[in-house]
């Protein structure tokens, strides 16, 4: 029979390893996504969750608004949250 203190803190290094191995890139990813939409600026081109693509128009505390397609009447106020990738205007 072996230690029960080894069994206990082989099972605590186990699931603290993979603890620490999903929980990690989790963290990493929330602050990357965090850092994108607090360096949002109006003019910048996004891409949302469901996969339009538009042109940021105003951005408040919780909530922007996207310009869709050429039609400039067609602006829809949502979610940051809703916004998966901000690609900033070229320079020409």
């Amino acid at each position: 029979m072996q230690n029960p203190i080894v069994i206990v803190l082989f099972y605590v290094v186990v699931i603290g390893g993979f603890w620490w191995l999903m929980m990690r890139p989790q963290k990493k990813e929330q602050k990357r996504l965090q850092l994108m939409l607090a360096e949002m600026e109006v003019g910048d081109t996004v891409l949302t969750t469901s996969g339009f693509y538009g042109v940021l128009i105003d951005i408040t505390d919780d909530d922007v608004i996207v310009e869709f397609g050429s039609n400039k009447n067609c602006r829809i106020p949502m979610q940051k949250q809703a916004i998966l990738q901000v690609e900033k205007p070229t320079k020409e």
